[in-house]
């Protein structure tokens, strides 16, 4: 019989992303929001994702996964990363959780891209469909996994969390408010998140003869 071995995990690696971010909110939010309202429109345009102009702009497929439009926006996303991403990475290691997390951020844009034309916004930001991804990949490696979802009072199965929480952010918040959530960037990341998950699981069982 052969044991799995974990794979090499570091914790800063999260917590790192978490800072990015905040760092990030802080000066687009507070400093030059404060400061000079245009300059702030000028910051999203250039780093937030904009169908029209992508080509001109590639970077942003990456660079927009790092805003945040609002406090609540930036909490609920990095509350998750926080929960979900150092519990995945402990499964698969730093690397791996890296390529899953952007892989998944970067597919969940290019989703966005291919279906701007029904894409009302004028700039597309946030990590919800990396956040979505490791959802996904959780959902498939530890679907028994329970977790507490606010207001439900008991603790649910992880992957009727995940999906719950993409029926109602990624279906039926748009379908109500078209011009609020991009639900593109957060099936783009789910759908990469359900394939990284079996793969990662198949190869966890195939660790065990």
């Amino acid at each position: 019989m052969r044991y799995r071995s974990y794979p090499r995990y570091n914790r800063n690696t999260v917590f790192l992303i978490i800072g990015i971010n905040l760092l990030i909110f802080i000066i687009a939010n507070i400093v030059v929001k404060l400061i000079d309202i245009d300059a702030y429109v000028r910051f999203l345009g250039m780093f937030g994702l904009r169908p029209w102009v992508f080509f001109s702009q590639p970077w942003t497929i990456v660079t927009n996964l790092f805003l945040h439009g609002s406090f609540w926006h930036l909490f609920g996303n990095m509350l998750t990363l926080f929960f979900f991403g150092t519990y995945l990475a402990t499964l698969i290691g730093t690397t791996r959780f890296l390529i899953v997390y952007f892989g998944g951020g970067i597919l969940g844009n290019i989703l966005l891209l291919l279906l701007a034309p029904f894409f009302p916004f004028t700039v597309a930001i946030g990590a919800s469909g990396a956040i979505f991804t490791l959802g996904g990949t959780l959902a498939v490696m530890r679907p028994r996994l329970r977790v507490f979802i606010f207001p439900i009072p008991v603790p649910i199965p992880l992957w009727a969390a995940v999906i719950g929480g993409f029926v109602i952010i990624g279906v039926l918040i748009p379908a109500a408010i078209p011009s609020v959530i991009a639900w593109q960037a957060h099936l783009g990341g789910l759908i990469f998140g359900l394939i990284a998950g079996t793969l990662f699981r198949r190869k966890e069982r195939a660790s065990f003869y």
